[in-house]
């Protein structure tokens, strides 16, 4: 099997799993209990926080744990519009963000607030001047995604931070969920950005567990209310043995992460390389300010699903575009906002590489795309 799906999710790490199933089994106390088993869980609770406070290079108490980027996200929107509504109601996001925050932004409009959607060049990249313009002192929250989920383009955050530095009544949210262990902390989680979104899953920690970082001092309506727990913001029973988990998890692959970047960025080269030599073949990936993981392209006349399943049939395990949508057979969004054509939208298909794939896996990969690409001649 080879498994090119690795922005959908990727697959827990060995040592991950054990820690998940040796907290499970042996601490399994409820945070909140005052007797020992509670304490021993409230032990490993806080030490995982703070092992993710210092891998973001931040404090314990902006740490925030949640079931994952969806939820993330869907608090960070919401959560910031309800409580700065009495100082504005103009939210501005990319046109290109994953459906967690479009669809959040989308039912606040339903709630009174106004969404303006910041508008991406021809390579899916934000632009900045652009939203200069769009900013207005009723301006509340910016949203911005770090790396796009469907093409791999990595945003200017570090340009709006700029643009935004001295506008302290704008929250600055940022859904890094394809970012870590991809591109450099100091490029997506800057002193300016005041929320963050993460999710395990998408570095090899087990599903169901994500993080909100929430800078220090910044105010948000709590998401849920009950018992209290994170700070009286999120309350329900933490997922102690899927923190412990992602703190392993996230630790493991940034301890890695230049090493992994220079052989995912290898694989990447190669695989630009061949595809660009075939006439019928569409690359909306480029390689400057780009991920390094993700590669995304469409063979003319041929719709995503149908390449998708071709390859399926060969062990070889690709997406079209975003994983949240894709069943719903709709084109890339992304794609859409940066201009292509519907027709050559509903193309995309998407390579999103991983640290355990390898070279053998890249000339297989290409070995059975010629085979496909040769088969689609009549169509094409």
């Amino acid at each position: 099997m080879i498994y090119f799906d690795n922005a959908a999710t990727t697959i827990p790490y060995q040592d991950v799993l054990k820690t998940y199933q040796d907290v499970a089994m042996k601490i399994f106390g409820n945070p909140s209990s005052l007797h020992v088993l509670g304490t021993q869980a409230s032990r490993i609770l806080e030490a995982s926080r703070k092992q993710i406070a210092e891998l973001l290079n931040c404090d314990s108490e902006e740490i925030f744990f949640t079931s994952g980027g969806t939820e993330s996200d869907n608090w960070a929107i919401k959560g910031i519009a309800f409580e700065k509504k009495a100082y504005g109601n103009h939210i501005l996001i990319s046109a290109i963000e994953h459906p967690a925050v479009m669809e959040s932004a989308k039912w606040l409009s339903q709630q009174g607030f106004e969404i303006e959607t910041i508008p991406v060049d021809d390579h899916g990249i934000v632009q900045v001047e652009a939203l200069k313009n769009l900013i207005r002192p009723e301006t509340i929250l910016i949203s911005v995604m770090a790396v796009n989920n469907e093409i791999g383009s990595v945003q200017p955050i570090k340009e709006i931070s700029e643009v935004i530095s001295n506008r302290p009544t704008i929250t600055f949210h940022v859904d890094a969920v394809q970012a870590i262990g991809k591109i450099p902390k100091e490029e997506f989680l800057t002193s300016r950005v005041d929320l963050a979104s993460f999710s395990g899953h998408k570095f090899h920690a087990p599903r169901g567990v994500g993080i909100l970082y929430k800078k220090q001092g910044k105010s948000i309506t709590p998401y849920l209310t009950g018992g209290g727990q994170e700070q009286h913001l999120r309350s329900t029973t933490e997922n102690v043995a899927g923190i412990a988990s992602l703190a392993k998890a996230m630790r493991l692959i940034l301890e890695k992460q230049d090493q992994s970047i220079t052989r995912i960025s290898a694989m990447k080269s190669i695989l630009l390389e061949e595809l660009s030599q075939h006439h019928d073949v569409m690359i909306f990936s480029k390689k400057d300010n780009f991920a390094p993981n993700i590669l995304t392209f469409g063979i003319k006349g041929i719709r995503g699903e149908v390449l998708v399943h071709a390859f399926e049939e060969h062990d070889i395990y690709i997406s079209t575009t975003s994983a949240c949508s894709s069943k719903a057979g709709k084109p890339a969004g992304t794609l859409i906002a940066m201009g292509i054509p519907v027709k050559d939208a509903q193309t995309a298909v998407r390579i999103s590489l991983d640290d355990d794939n390898d070279m053998s896996q890249i000339e297989q990969f290409l070995t059975i795309f010629k085979q496909i690409y040769n088969k689609t001649k009549k169509v094409r």
